[in-house]
């Protein structure tokens, strides 16, 4: 007999073990929730870049279809859920569909009731206002967990914004922020008249802009779930920013480690207990379920600052579903799940907190996001397959054996790496080439990436080939857009 109301983890695990609701994780990739397919029964991926070649059993990509030029992530999901074989794949499985997405929009609330589909995931207005950077600092003022000094204005011009800083006492260095926009694409370091003018273009008119001044620190990412029980939260991981091996954007995320001794243990609880505050505000403001929170971590005093909130899955999820204290007990999405199954359940979170608090429960990995970082186009013919790779003793990267589990890495000289630039797909800066993943660090103790890491990449990009682009194809190829995937 099933058990009425869920009372330990046990439970939950064969809930989910047994489940009868076909649920499907639609995005361009299936990254995001890698593995979460072996935690719950009938789980499957919709995906519209096929990373595994056709080999993985649970991801489903249909066949290329005309459609018009992708300009977000929430495009590729309607694109998706208007294809005819996504569609039959999912009434040939039948039951009442259940669906989770990386981004979405009204539209896609539209299409997945028109498929009769569940979406389990709060409105899309209100994941939208509470993605809004200005939104998030007031969310955070009410729940006690404190934003960089910080003013929230519109900007007119330099001499404008000087004036607006002044008032606020926070100098002329600063990092400035539009309300929405992926990371390293809507940031902006101003110190200079120069540096304004720059991005003029990009901040005035753009209503109120997050004014902070600008601190020497460390970036942070935790993820965290508000169920009716409260709010569970994961691990602090690392962030890289701006590296200019990964990414092209300054002040770009492109990887994370998880690690156990990353932070002293004092950051790493203090960073746990405004995490949990945040999510028993977002509670208050109506919202449940999976989100991540972005710490600054003052390099001198240890301070730790908001820095901005994802209302939603991101791309250090694998990290945080696949960490030692998930194999243990449950991957954090579960409690996602759990939240919108309708399931009853109870829960001590303050227990479940507590364990996941100790550094026992936390293994060393490192992902590293690699993107072309050249200011040039052409088309890709020749891309690393996704699987198990080994570095050799001259630093050579070769392909071992196909696998798509991260686990499979045996130790620090192989590492798991998902395709995501395939070949005849254009490469221009910034496109995605894919994600590599290693046990241990890919940054020294200093933050900077280490010189394993470097070879690992450098090792991946060598095996990467393009042609020029025919020479009527060179406009449109410049202008494709480099909108977050992952």
């Amino acid at each position: 007999m099933p058990a009425t109301v869920l009372k330990n983890i046990s439970e939950i695990r064969r809930f989910f073990h047994r489940n009868e609701d076909p649920i499907y994780f639609i995005s361009a990739t299936n990254f995001n929730l890698l593995g979460l397919d072996e935690w719950v029964r009938h789980f499957k991926y919709i995906c519209y870049i096929d990373c595994y070649g056709g080999k993985h059993p649970n991801v489903f990509c249909p066949s290329e279809q005309p459609h018009a030029e992708f300009q977000s992530i929430e495009d590729i999901n309607n694109y998706l859920l208007q294809h005819k074989e996504v569609i039959d794949f999912i009434k040939r499985r039948g039951g009442k569909p259940k669906f989770v997405f990386l981004m979405f929009d009204e539209e896609t609330e539209r299409l997945s009731k028109e498929l009769g589909a569940d979406v389990w995931f709060p409105k899309a207005k209100l994941r939208t206002s509470m993605d809004n950077k200005i939104e998030t600092v007031r969310i955070g003022n009410k729940a006690g967990v404190p934003s960089v000094p910080n003013v929230l204005a519109e900007v007119k011009s330099y001499a404008d914004l000087k004036k607006t800083c002044e008032k606020a006492g926070i100098g002329h260095d600063l990092v400035l922020q539009s309300a929405f926009g992926d990371s390293g694409h809507t940031t902006f370091f101003i110190k200079s008249e120069a540096d304004f003018l720059r991005h003029e273009h990009e901040i005035v008119g753009e209503g109120e802009i997050k004014i902070m001044k600008r601190i020497d620190c460390r970036g942070s990412a935790i993820e965290a779930c508000a169920t009716k029980e409260g709010t569970i939260v994961g691990p602090l991981m690392t962030e890289l920013v701006g590296f200019n091996e990964l990414t092209p954007y300054r002040g770009g995320w492109c990887g994370n480690e998880i690690l156990p001794t990353a932070f002293p243990p004092k950051v790493r609880q203090k960073a746990r207990e405004l995490t949990f505050k945040f999510g028993e505000q977002l509670r208050k403001e109506g919202y449940r379920g999976y989100f991540e929170l972005d710490f600054l971590i003052d390099k001198k005093t240890g301070d730790l600052w908001l820095g901005e909130l994802n209302p939603r899955i991101t791309g250090a999820s694998s990290m945080t579903n696949h960490a030692a204290f998930a194999h243990a007990d449950a991957p954090l999405f579960l409690f996602h799940l759990l939240e919108f199954s309708k399931k009853k359940f109870q829960l001590d979170v303050d227990e479940l907190n507590s364990r996941w608090a100790n550094a026992d429960m936390i293994d060393s990995w490192s992902q590293m996001v690699i993107k072309h970082t050249d200011d040039s186009v052409d088309i890709c013919t020749q891309s690393p397959e996704t699987g198990i790779y080994k570095m050799l003793e001259d630093g050579r990267v070769v392909f071992d054996r196909f696998d798509y589990h991260r686990r499979a890495v045996e130790s620090e000289n192989e590492a798991f790496f998902l395709r995501i630039l395939q070949p005849g797909d254009y490469r221009y800066e910034g496109a995605d080439i894919g994600i590599l993943v290693t046990r241990g660090r890919s940054m020294t103790k200093g933050f900077q990436l280490n010189e394993r890491a470097k070879k690992w990449i450098h090792g991946i990009k060598q095996t990467v080939a393009g042609r020029p682009l025919p020479v009527a194809e060179a406009g449109p190829a410049l202008a494709d857009p480099a909108f977050k995937i992952m």
